[in-house]
């Protein structure tokens, strides 16, 4: 079972030092024999769309980046910080931090991680002309100058982040932040080689000339098949680590995953499809890990494209599906209803649900047909639109639901469209879409991770949406950490429904009885180091 979510960071004020328990390694319990073959396959469930870290955006190239490179600081399983490049940090403010890296630490290639490294991806990171999806996330921090840096007032290198020597990187906050340092264990603020970048440009991610800093490192890369990882000898925890070659296949079929798992050439699954899940239960037993995990999934309206423009389509739209069917009977995993994109007791705060959340079906229902007869669609006039879904089983088996319901609810023709994951990615963010199947994974453990979506000019806003209340709410709440202006938040989005939220997420997977130390994060990751293959 999943241990309880992390809890957000209370604000402090004094020297910290980051010397908290270390549990980076494979924990192998006394009298266990290892295989002596320690080699994992694991599916990854679509070819990821880059390795590149400030070029992506999703759990599909997450879990691989999460093996190959390393942060400054890590979120270990009972939800404590802990140190990983960097040694120790400390701030008298709460503003100023100071982050010491570890002496000796070294890149794949054997070269030094120093300081500049930091400082030079964080500012490539919210680099304009890099445009990564992520490039908001420095801002939510609300490092020194990142805002304008990312709106192109200001230059890169005035973001509030210096490198004081090789060993110490000087943070500098426009505010404090709760939960500032566990927003650093995110992939995406992983440091990557400079020197790597500036030499081989857009290729440092390619085998031959891959830089990286994590327990793995790339070895080979055979695009639509599979990504290779192998040990990491430079690796600063090496010497905890067990695995030596992890595998991570370009499956997109959750059921030719699962045929794979049977016949022994799959170790650990990406999902399993919601058709096959009884039966698996019932055969492999205890081989099925379920586990919540902090994710929303939802269907994003194109709010500057007529009819989404128009509030009382997406009401509509939103109030004419049955949640319920769709988390109970078309998945039946564990999934809980969505009314809101904040999952419960996200950081420690459970947010009341919107009114309509205690309505009947049939009372929905005539509220929805009113609202879209209002904007003008009906019998002589249907809506039609796209619904954009990637290539999944159950995104499908999901997409048919939905349409269903909308056809019989409301007499709306929703047309399906399907795209493979990197496909569907350019589409959406080129703003070529009506609805989008779209999902959130918690970056950190705080309700601001989902709200943050929906901020005005925000990088992962691909709704388009914008609301200044909504804006200025969210502001107020990471200054205060106050749950009252989030659950204000949450209420406007239930009103104005640039997106509507489905399910809340539980993790689903197979996992062979000889894969030791197996442990899924509330954010969804399994880190490979962790792991051990048990002789068998």
């Amino acid at each position: 079972m999943m241990k309880k979510a992390i809890r957000n960071i209370s604000l402090f004020t004094g020297i910290i030092i980051g010397s908290l328990t270390l549990s980076h390694a494979a924990i192998i319990p006394p009298g266990t024999q290892l295989a002596i073959n320690q080699e994992i396959i694991r599916n990854n469930g679509a070819e990821p769309a880059s390795l590149d870290v400030h070029k992506v955006e999703s759990d599909v190239e997450f879990d691989i980046i999460n093996d190959f490179f390393s942060g400054l600081i890590s979120i270990e399983r009972d939800g404590k910080l802990s140190p990983n490049l960097a040694a120790r940090w400390e701030t008298e403010d709460n503003k100023i931090w100071l982050f010491h890296l570890r002496e000796g630490i070294k890149w794949s290639d054997g070269s030094p991680i120093t300081a500049h490294d930091v400082v030079f991806s964080w500012r490539r990171l919210i680099d304009p002309q890099i445009a990564s999806p992520y490039g908001s996330y420095i801002e939510n921090m609300h490092i020194v100058n990142a805002k304008d840096i990312l709106a192109g007032k200001k230059k890169t290198e005035e973001l509030g982040v210096k490198a004081l020597d090789n060993l110490i990187v000087e943070v500098t906050l426009e505010q404090p932040l709760s939960y500032f340092l566990q927003m650093l264990s995110h992939p995406v603020m992983v440091p990557i080689s400079q020197k790597a970048v500036e030499k081989y440009g857009e290729k440092w991610t390619q085998p031959n000339v891959f830089v990286g800093s994590g327990p793995f490192k790339l070895s080979e890369w055979i695009v639509n098949e599979k990504i290779v990882g192998i040990r990491n000898q430079q690796y600063w925890d090496n010497e905890h680590t067990v695995i030596n070659k992890v595998t991570y296949l370009a499956v997109t079929s959750a059921t030719a995953a699962v045929n794979r798992y049977l016949s022994g050439e799959i170790d650990i699954t990406k999902n399993i499809p919601s058709v096959l899940f009884e039966s698996l239960k019932t055969k492999l037993g205890n081989q099925v890990h379920i586990s919540p995990i902090l994710g929303v999934y939802y269907y994003g309206f194109n709010t500057r494209k007529a009819p989404f423009n128009d509030i009382r389509v997406r009401q509509a739209l939103n109030l004419a599906l049955d949640k319920d069917i769709i988390a109970n009977k078309v998945l039946g995993q564990g999934q809980k209803v969505a009314y809101n994109h904040t999952p419960p007791n996200t950081g420690g705060m459970n947010l009341d649900q919107p009114d309509y959340a205690s309505w009947t079906l049939p009372k929905r229902i005539q509220q929805a047909r009113q609202l879209l007869n209002e904007a003008g669609y009906n019998r002589n006039n249907p809506l039609k639109f796209n619904l954009l879904y990637n290539t999944l089983e159950d995104h499908k088996r999901i997409a048919i639901a939905v349409s269903s319901m909308w056809k019989k609810n409301l007499g709306v023709d929703a047309i399906l469209l399907n795209q493979e994951w990197k496909t569907m990615l350019d589409t959406m963010h080129q703003g070529n879409f009506d609805v989008v199947r779209h999902a959130w994974m918690a970056d950190y453990d705080h309700p601001a991770s989902f709200l943050n979506n929906f901020v005005t000019n925000s990088s992962n806003n691909t709704s388009l949406y914008s609301n200044d209340i909504y804006d200025d709410l969210i502001q107020k709440g990471k200054t205060t950490n106050d749950p009252t202006y989030f659950q204000q938040a949450e209420n406007i989005l239930a009103r104005d429904v640039p997106a509507i939220p489905i399910y809340h997420y539980v993790s689903a997977r197979l996992v062979k009885p000889y894969i030791g130390g197996y442990y899924i994060s509330p954010r969804g990751f399994i880190s490979s180091k962790d792991l051990y293959v048990i002789k068998h």
